[in-house]
């Protein structure tokens, strides 16, 4: 979510619904996975009900965030300006983003939860570090951490 408020709102809207099915759950795979299946379905239905306009692009080349001279460089970003920069990506480019580099889920994982083709979330995974990088870029230059 873009800010604070918004994102404990969907926890807490998650956990109730988490204690609201919690005899659903037929302990057959993991508690974690059923409990990080249900947040972040959540998720993606609270980011639907607002129709944001998400851009859906289907390119396929993926790249890093910084290329190799800047990490090089003795340049560190704190993790709260890190966070925001990441809050301030466009929705669909951030929940990929999010996906992809905090819950560790394959590109068909995305995919699939997100009803997009693979080329999708891997064009928004690499517009988000695009943008990402810009913005850091921008930090950088003007010193101001």
């Amino acid at each position: 979510m873009k800010n604070e408020a918004d994102a404990q709102d969907v926890f807490q809207e998650a956990f109730i619904i988490v204690f609201q099915k919690m005899n659903q759950y037929r302990f057959e795979g993991s508690f974690e996975g059923w409990l990080k299946r249900i947040f972040i379905n959540k998720l993606i239905e609270t980011l639907n009900k607002r129709k944001r306009d998400f851009l859906f692009v289907d390119a396929v080349y993926e790249e890093g965030i910084a290329d190799e001279e800047e990490a090089s460089d003795s340049f560190s970003l704190p993790q709260e300006k890190l966070l925001e920069c990441i809050q301030q990506l466009p929705d669909q480019y951030r929940l990929v983003f999010n996906l992809y580099f905090f819950e560790k889920m394959k590109h068909k994982e995305i995919a699939s939860l997100l009803n997009i083709s693979e080329g999708t979330s891997k064009s928004n995974l690499n517009r988000a570090k695009n943008n990402l990088q810009k913005k850091i870029l921008e930090i950088r230059a003007s010193k101001n951490v």
